[in-house]
């Protein structure tokens, strides 16, 4: 039989929970799926590595897969794309080599860069874009690089054909979901934000005097010895900036009498790594491949638009919809209000971005008009702008020319575009 019978029983046969008009298109939206749509995977890791395996063996050839990171020893337990004798070498490049030499026909495409290095032009190209990351900072990006491909009319209404669907894969231990966003008319991943684990974060108290754990000592060379003694801001996935945090931590593990600093709790604890559960994504990038060939065939419906799944205590899932946000950071199109006092400092509102459950910035730079011209209030990159731009931290917000409804541009790594904050003074 044919090499694609067990995609066929999908797509070449109607049934009842197909989409009204499958029927009659069968046969253009299996060539349309196979043939002409293009998939970008981002992340080529654990899930990414299912992720590529189960999308390849749907048929759809033109898959593109974009990862920054290289092959570590650590990785071959679980991401079985690799073998030793690719560490060292990029996972994007490997993974597509694996795949296209595998399964016959298949064209991926490898992009061995951070996603923030490819444009708009880039990301436009797509049918479908899935995530298989353990970053919560790249999925918001991605997420907010699709949301501001969207085009509306002078109605304000959206053009559907510059909406390309999301679907995000993640596991931690145990437990997954999958995620369906349909930019501009679901709930996006920010409206989300609420459901992805929250950070864990040490008494400030406990990492300057009394560190107990490795962990501690980590985050001490984090958030106090990088920003005393470096100039630039910290990159998680650069291998010099983990080098120099590792060297610190150990050292002052050392001088506590603490055991277990490693390289790579180092990598996990700046990156807040969840520990990966080979068989739970195996499960979810199953269920996120079959998202991905629903949406491009309409062969059945999409999940709308959350999934679970457990495994801790027998298997059990559930589907639910999550319903968005009226006042989204990225996807409402309406400034965020912000309540301050005029007297507050500038650093009082960067914390408040950060601390606010519903924004959770990373680190924001924001910028303004002050009597009809622009104004850059920090600035945390480039590093002399931010040098510039250092001294209104201690100003207050009235000093520096902000008054009551006003607009505030902040730019952020866990954004693609700028968003608008608005400024509520309260006495």
């Amino acid at each position: 039989g044919s090499k694609w019978t067990h995609v066929d029983k999908l797509l070449c046969r109607s049934g009842p929970l197909a989409a009204d008009g499958f029927a009659e298109n069968m046969e253009m939206a299996r060539n349309f799926a196979m043939n002409d749509a293009k998939v970008l995977v981002v992340g080529a890791g654990g899930l990414g590595c299912e992720l590529l395996k189960d999308i390849a063996l749907c048929g759809i050839k033109n898959v593109h897969v974009i990862d920054m990171d290289i092959i570590d020893l650590s990785n071959l337990n679980r991401q079985f794309l690799f073998r030793e004798k690719d560490i060292g070498h990029p996972k994007a490049v490997v993974a597509a080599e694996f795949i296209n030499k595998r399964v016959k026909g298949s064209n991926v495409t490898p992009h061995y860069c951070r996603i923030e290095e490819k444009d708009t032009d880039f990301y436009r190209q797509f049918s479908v874009v899935v995530c298989g990351l353990d970053s919560v900072v790249a999925r918001r990006w991605i997420n907010s690089m699709l949301i501001s491909l969207l085009e509306y009319d002078s109605d304000g209404n959206l053009d559907p054909t510059t909406m390309i669907p999301l679907v995000d894969g993640g596991t931690e231990g145990f437990r997954g979901n999958d995620r369906v966003v349909l930019p501009g008319m679901t709930a996006c991943l920010e409206c989300m934000l609420s459901l992805y684990p929250p950070q864990v974060n040490f008494p400030m108290c406990t990492l300057a005097n009394t560190p107990r754990l490795p962990e501690h000592c980590v985050e001490y060379a984090k958030l106090v010895l990088w920003p005393k003694e470096k100039d630039e801001a910290l990159d998680g996935d650069n291998p010099d900036h983990i080098t120099w945090l590792f060297e610190k931590a150990l050292a002052r593990a050392e001088e506590f009498g603490i055991k277990g600093v490693t390289y790579r709790l180092t990598q996990g604890v700046t990156k807040r790594i969840i520990p990966n559960v080979a068989s739970t994504s195996a499960v979810i990038a199953a269920t996120c491949s079959n998202e991905v060939l629903k949406l491009l065939t309409s062969c059945a419906p999409h999940v709308n638009n959350n999934m679970l799944f457990t495994d801790t205590d027998g298997v059990y899932m559930m589907a639910y919809e999550f319903a968005r946000n009226p006042v989204c950071l990225v996807c409402s199109q309406k400034p965020v209000p912000v309540t301050c006092t005029p007297d507050e400092s500038l650093t009082q509102l960067i914390t408040k971005l950060q601390e606010n459950e519903d924004l959770q910035l990373k680190a924001p730079g924001l910028t303004t008009k002050v009597e009809g011209k622009n104004k850059s209030l920090y600035l945390q990159r480039p590093p002399a702008l931010e040098k510039a731009t250092r001294k209104n931290l201690n100003a207050s917000l009235q000093e520096l020319g902000i008054v009551n409804k006003q607009h505030v541009s902040v730019v952020d790594p866990t954004q693609a575009a700028s968003v608008t904050i608005v400024i509520n003074y309260t006495q």
